[in-house]
């Protein structure tokens, strides 16, 4: 008996739990191991110290822990009531799982992992519960974890929607771009979705210390961020303008299929994702390919040169010249005579502002905690002596890193010379 509590113990991997004995029920497939706490428990949930017990349950709780195999496992165990010297009358504290849960924190680990890489519907399947089970469970989880979270120190907001349900529903989410992680989520994709979440989650002082927020070309966004964020600059999201510009590309392609012959149309075929393509990532054989446009079609080469031509306004780094790179590319596109293209230039007019403070951005900052902050700044035009010709050259303007150490990575730092000497 002592042998085959062992290999259980071995088996599934428990922690300070012991196993007093084990019964298989052959026909529902399930392992009930009757187990108490290391050491018999009697501890308190809030301070750790042990108590008296004052009653012991009657009735044996169970919680369901992994599967293994085709095997449900299910803890038994009768709790005890203990009375502590500081908390009073108290539940003893249950080490494998929450005070009022039905499962193992092993087993609810497993289904949020499972939850973000698959269906709810595979998930149930590998976990050998019903769906409906796993999805009261799993908003159990998520109202558990997330009470007391509150939204501490908010300066970059970034915006934007998400469809589930095969795009039928969508949810609009709230990140912050300091720490890399979601603050908030809401059904909906509306104004009064966006408008819960700063009327509800910050308040007025907290709205004010926003001071960079970021989103896609949707007026319902825009308005909401420009009404209650007063002093917070408003940055297009890159990705979005070049979605927009991809699909006006897209859009005279189609057109040109449309009108042309079985004999174009195999000049035509097998372009689109190759005019989508970054020049960093584009062969030479794909760059001759594209030119041969220019002889063989050249309202697609006109609105592919368009676009390529845009790629360069990212790398500006002065408000002036990327403002007049913008007027130029404009004028350019009106002038092309393609209507998709003409589209593209009144949205992007419309928002030149949050487009010219997108490609301005860089002075934001990365923190990694423990370790330190990446920045960055733009260095002013200088004197230098070079060696080589022996006189003194006007070097322009360029934007340098820097890097600030954390006080733990200094003082493992320290730790360390300390050590060696």
């Amino acid at each position: 008996m002592a042998f085959i509590r062992k290999f259980i113990v071995a088996l599934l991997h428990l922690k300070d739990i012991f196993v007093c004995d084990y019964q298989l029920k052959h026909r529902d497939r399930e392992l009930h191991l009757f187990i108490r706490p290391y050491k018999k428990g009697c501890r308190c949930p809030q301070c750790g110290r042990r108590g008296k017990i004052v009653h012991i349950s009657s009735s044996i709780r169970m919680w369901r822990d992994l599967p293994v195999g085709r095997w449900k496992v299910f803890f038994c165990y009768q709790p005890k009531e203990i009375f502590c010297p500081t908390h009073g009358r108290i539940q003893e504290d249950i080490p494998w799982a929450d005070p009022y849960a039905r499962i193992t924190y092993r087993f609810e680990h497993a289904l949020l992992v499972y939850c973000q890489i698959m269906t709810q519907k595979a998930a149930s399947h590998l976990l050998r519960i019903p769906t409906s089970t796993l999805s009261g469970l799993l908003h159990q989880s998520i109202t558990r974890l997330r009470e007391g979270h509150r939204i501490r120190a908010l300066r970059s907001i970034g915006v934007d929607e998400i469809s589930y349900c095969k795009g039928h529903k969508y949810a609009t989410i709230v990140y912050d771009l300091d720490r890399s992680r979601v603050v908030w989520v809401g059904k909906g994709k509306g104004r009064d979705t966006i408008d819960l979440f700063f009327n509800k989650c910050l308040s007025d002082y907290q709205k004010k210390q926003i001071l960079w927020a970021s989103c896609d070309m949707s007026e319902t966004y825009i308005g909401a961020i420009k009404e209650h964020c007063p002093n917070a600059t408003l940055v297009l999201d890159r990705f979005h303008i070049v979605k927009a510009i991809n699909a006006a590309l897209d859009e005279v392609r189609k057109e040109q299929w449309r009108e042309a012959n079985a004999q174009k149309r195999k000049v035509l075929k097998g372009l689109r994702w190759l005019l989508f393509k970054n020049s960093s990532k584009r062969s030479l054989e794909d760059t001759r390919t594209i030119e041969a446009l220019q002889k063989g079609n050249r309202r697609i080469y006109r609105a592919w040169f368009l676009k390529d031509e845009f790629e360069q306004f990212w790398d500006f780094e002065d408000t002036e010249s990327a403002e007049e790179f913008l007027k130029r590319w404009t004028t350019s596109a009106l002038r092309s005579r393609l209507e998709p293209m003409r589209k593209i230039v009144n949205t992007i007019r419309k928002h030149s502002t949050e487009i010219l403070h997108k490609a301005l951005d860089r002075d934001l900052s990365l923190t990694i905690p423990g370790f330190g902050t990446f920045g960055t700044h733009l260095q002013p035009e200088r004197k230098a002596y070079n060696p080589y010709h022996k006189k003194f050259m006007m070097l322009p303007q360029k934007r340098v890193v820097y890097f600030h150490p954390s006080s733990v990575l200094r003082g493992h730092v320290k730790a360390r010379r300390t050590d060696n000497e």
